[in-house]
């Protein structure tokens, strides 16, 4: 009687219920199916914010990307100039290309050098003694143009000067075998020349200077330099000697007084055990 009751009770089941059963199990929120229920339907998440977040992130490695090329760009400029200064920095003149002595072992100890002799300037000086060997290769270049040898270059010394006196003073330093020594060269002239040849080997010239007559003015030497090859000193001079005039040369240098049969040498022998 109780469960007849209960049935009894039940609402009746519809179309409009079963309608909106099935539409709430296909997720149309209990809609019925038609236009609301479409514009009810789900949406997708792409939204103006995450287009304007994915905008940002383009723009960054963009920038990123321009500034590791600028970066690259500066390194490789400033490492390929810092190899021309060290390309710049590391060249030297030639081993014996103006023909002074080789090294510390042919520079006499405290002889034709000043004390505490900064090394700036002997930078200065290497600098100079390069442009000097440019300068007597261009101009033995100009000589063989003139299919001629240079006259330092010759195996005689040349004869457009003559020698008339000497006059020479030195100065020898037996704690270190080493000397000093200071010469003066009246010289007449035959032929015009602004070469002066004399010979000379593994010495350290000083200074140069060239006179008119001993009391006239100087004449201008714009270089000297040795040449090893054939053993002489070359002074070249501003201007040609005028011939028939005669002219002092002075020149002071320093050098080894070697142990061999070479130039200004020493010699020793042995008397009564006693080397002297």
């Amino acid at each position: 009687m109780a469960l007849e009751e209960k049935r009894e009770k039940r609402l009746p089941v519809t179309p409009m219920m079963i309608e909106e059963e099935a539409a709430l199990r296909n997720g149309s929120r209990g809609l019925p199916p038609g236009p609301w229920a479409e514009a009810a339907g789900p949406r997708p998440r792409t939204t103006e914010r995450h287009i304007a977040v994915h905008k940002r992130l383009v723009l960054v490695f963009a920038v990123s990307i321009l500034a590791l090329l600028a970066v690259t760009m500066v390194a490789v400029l400033l490492s390929v100039r810092f190899e021309e200064c060290g390309a710049a920095a590391d060249g030297s003149p030639r081993a014996g290309g103006n023909g002074s002595l080789s090294g510390t072992a042919r520079q006499p100890a405290g002889v034709g050098q000043r004390p505490g002799r900064p090394e700036e300037e002997e930078e200065k000086a290497r600098g100079g003694e390069a442009t000097a060997e440019e300068k007597e290769e261009e101009e033995e270049e100009e000589w063989q143009r003139r299919r001629e040898l240079p006259p330092w270059a010759r195996p005689r010394l040349p004869r457009h000067l003559r020698p008339l006196h000497y006059n020479l003073m030195l100065s020898a330093f037996m704690e270190n075998f080493t000397f000093s020594g200071e010469v003066n060269v009246e010289l007449e002239v035959r032929n015009a020349s602004r070469y002066i040849v004399l010979h000379a080997h593994r010495m350290h010239i000083e200074a140069v200077r060239v006179a008119e007559d001993k009391l006239a003015g100087g004449v201008r030497v714009a270089r000297s330099f040795l040449y090893p090859q054939t053993q002489v000193f070359v002074v070249v001079l501003s201007r040609s000697l005028e011939v028939q005039r005669s002219y002092n040369l002075k020149i002071i240098y320093n050098a080894l007084i070697e142990n061999e049969l070479l130039g200004f040498f020493r010699s020793s022998y042995v008397l009564h055990g006693e080397r002297r």
